[in-house]
């Protein structure tokens, strides 16, 4: 699943933020979160709808994570959003990013599909998985964004799994 989300980019707008998923027991909230996986997330917005969404477990939200993560999701010079991180400044080099520093009661105002896509995955993880651990982020956020990505073909998932389960190479982990 998540090889054949890899093979697409991201176009027109683009709302990116970074989040944190998994860990063993609840703990402090935000950046200070220990045991969490940080995770960064692109999604397109089509103005009262969301469209593609991408995300990627990273070490860290720093300039080389969003820079890799960047060049792999988006097309360049897209129109992205984000909010005032100083990691995501480095999208300035490729796109045209527009940053704000957005008070919390306003921040669903200039990113709102990119929160949503984010709501959507934390409840995801817990209600299909009943929370996660820190082995396999990517793998559980890969199914989430292709169900996503092809949420109005739901019928075709099951057959279209199966087609990829046939030509897929296998997949190796030492």
């Amino acid at each position: 699943m998540g090889h054949r989300d890899s093979l697409y980019r991201l176009s027109g707008l683009i709302e990116i933020d970074d989040a944190f998923v998994g860990g063993k027991r609840k703990g402090k909230r935000g950046r200070g979160a220990a045991g969490k996986t940080p995770v960064l997330i692109a999604v397109e917005s089509k103005g009262k709808r969301a469209g593609f969404i991408a995300m990627q477990a990273v070490d860290s939200v720093c300039h080389e994570a969003v820079n890799d993560f960047v060049a792999r999701h988006l097309n360049a010079q897209q129109e992205v959003h984000t909010d005032g991180l100083a990691a995501l400044n480095i999208i300035d080099n490729t796109q045209q990013h527009e940053a704000r520093v957005t008070p919390s009661e306003l921040v669903d105002e200039w990113l709102p599909w990119v929160h949503i896509a984010i709501g959507n995955l934390k409840a995801f993880l817990l209600g299909t998985f009943h929370g996660v651990s820190g082995k396999y982020p990517q793998e559980y956020l890969s199914e989430f964004c292709y169900r996503f990505n092809r949420r109005k073909m739901e019928k075709e998932i099951p057959n279209r799994r199966l087609n990829l389960a046939i030509i897929h190479a296998p997949v190796h982990s030492y």
